[in-house]
């Protein structure tokens, strides 16, 4: 998530990877102020408990990102007056073994009492690495984030057998040009092998959203 190189756009960008055939059938759905995960071919989908989920959200002027059910429970904790913090309390990582995938979540507000700027919050729940079950939570918040810049969490951090979690700050990446190229900057620069879909969000500073999907299969209906 950063900020257009005009100045007068947040942009949110998520995409979603997959090794197995349950991950890799998959599109992006948009309707009205959801983007969602579906099956592409749901013959092809054993288990779509983890895979099929709102992974963009918005209500008032609250726009959500994240990889899993907590888009839901946070726009349902914002609704209810809860901070974004509390909204995702009681969470954990997702029960996926061996694995066990980080939940990543992003919100941008652009009428936070008090601040200027557009605020940027990112969480990052993952098991934990030295006591057992636990989870080892993250918060990261940006009062304001230079233009043609945004910063960037992924679940992981490379192959392996488990998947080794993400570590670390957030990426500073480039967010550069209109929605269509920042789309196809980032989609090119994903493996081919395992891309499967991305969605670029720009949100005027208005609070009027425009989204561009980029699907690598075509739903079968």
């Amino acid at each position: 998530m950063g900020m257009a190189e005009n100045g007068q756009d947040v942009i949110q960008v998520y995409w979603i990877m997959g090794r197995s055939e349950n991950s890799q059938s998959r599109v992006f759905g948009v309707e009205r102020d959801r983007v969602f995960t579906q099956a592409a071919d749901p013959a092809k989908v054993k288990d779509p408990s983890l895979i099929i989920y709102n992974a963009m959200r918005e209500i008032r002027r609250y726009f959500v990102v994240s990889n899993g059910a907590q888009t839901d429970k946070l726009i349902e904790g914002i609704s209810a007056g809860n901070t974004f913090l509390g909204s995702l309390r009681g969470l954990e990582y997702e029960p996926d073994a061996p694995n066990f995938t980080p939940r990543i979540t992003g919100i941008c507000s652009l009428d936070l009492v008090g601040q200027e700027d557009p605020f940027f919050g990112f969480h990052i729940i993952r098991k934990s690495v030295c006591s057992g079950e636990s989870c080892d939570r993250f918060f990261y918040s940006y009062d304001k984030i230079e233009r043609g810049f945004g910063f960037c969490l992924t679940t992981y951090t490379g192959d392996g057998n488990p998947l080794p979690a993400f570590v670390g700050e957030p990426l500073l990446m480039p967010l550069v040009g209109d929605i269509d190229a920042v789309a196809s900057e980032y989609w090119e620069t994903l493996n081919e092998q395992t891309r499967v879909a991305l969605a670029v969000k720009f949100i005027s500073l208005s609070g009027v959203s425009q989204v561009k999907v980029i699907n690598k299969f075509t739903k079968v209906e």
